[in-house]
């Protein structure tokens, strides 16, 4: 326990010093306001990103019903901040779409988990266009036409606290017993049930925390665009954050913020380019995954506990 507030400590020092690090930057105006949007959309493609990675990489479930949550976090906070225009209605909203996302994951997880594969993709593909259906067929969502003058409360420093605060606890779920009982699930079902592992219950826990973190993302994307529509969290949209899991390397949270850099960067880059832009962005995905089948950094994570332990081994061998 000790050891482990250790580690956070450490990492909470430097999320803290790249803070500081990246205002100073903006205030002198080495960061102007393109890059400043650029890095925001990274940040909201890193935490939904990491939300999936979760679902997929250690709990071994593919699902492509991310969108779905996303939708859910981003209206809860464009209907909440137009009635309570206040940083306490934004922060309340996010709050609002995490219960509502968390309820739907349970509806959703509990009848489709059982289900493996293709099947399993296939069914929350499903209840991700459920969501977006409802949400396109409602008067408070503002129908087919979205909702628009969404008031403005996320911007690059409240994004980049929300891209720290769920990834310490993403990180740290997976470090505890709860994520090992997950990883356990993964490897084999059946032997961890024989273990005595609830199999349907720890599913379904990584399933309710990705859907959380979608949901935040969501929150932040309404807030800072100031205009959404269901199209928006299409299909299309699950598979955009599959992606960057897949590219970043499945299971490794460190490849999922390499990979939302390297497509957000490359994004930015290539929107000089029309129409050949997506055959470029597609091109270069091609390539990338015919290099480095396993992503980026497959399962490789930076991890301040080998930083430390390698530390340590040096100083016995010096010693």
């Amino acid at each position: 326990m000790k050891a482990n507030f250790k580690y956070n400590l450490v990492w909470l020092i430097i999320m803290v010093a790249g803070f500081y690090l990246m205002n100073t930057l903006i205030l002198v105006g080495v960061i102007d306001s393109f890059i400043e949007n650029m890095l925001v959309t990274i940040g909201i493609n890193i935490i939904l990103a990491t939300g999936l990675n979760l679902i997929i990489g250690f709990a071994g479930q593919f699902s492509l019903g991310h969108a779905g949550f996303m939708a859910i976090g981003a209206y809860a906070t464009a209907i909440v901040t137009q009635t309570a225009s206040t940083p306490g209605g934004f922060y309340a909203s996010i709050f609002i779409g995490i219960v509502i996302s968390i309820v739907a994951a349970l509806i959703v997880g509990v009848p489709t988990l059982r289900l493996r594969g293709d099947y399993l993709a296939i069914a929350t593909m499903g209840a991700s266009e459920i969501i977006r259906i409802l949400i396109n067929n409602m008067k408070i969502t503002g129908g087919a036409a979205g909702m628009f003058n969404i008031p403005q409360f996320a911007d690059w420093p409240t994004v980049y606290i929300m891209v720290c605060v769920t990834t310490i606890i993403i990180v740290n779920f997976i470090h505890s017993r709860a994520g090992r009982a997950v990883k356990s699930v993964r490897e084999d079902e059946i032997a961890a049930e024989a273990m005595g592992i609830n199999v349907t219950k720890w599913k379904l826990a990584a399933f309710v925390l990705g859907a959380s973190t979608a949901a935040v993302a969501g929150s932040l994307h309404a807030s800072y665009l100031q205009t959404i529509a269901p199209n928006d969290f299409g299909i299309m949209e699950s598979i955009s954050i599959l992606i960057i899991v897949v590219l970043g390397g499945v299971g490794s949270i460190t490849g999922t913020f390499v990979a939302a850099v390297v497509l957000g960067v490359l994004d930015t880059v290539l929107q000089n380019f029309g129409a050949l832009r997506m055959v470029i962005y597609a091109a270069a995905l091609i390539l990338i995954m015919i290099f480095k089948p396993s992503g980026l950094l497959g399962t490789w994570e930076l991890s301040i506990k080998k930083i430390f332990s390698r530390s340590k081994r040096k100083e016995r061998v010096e010693s």
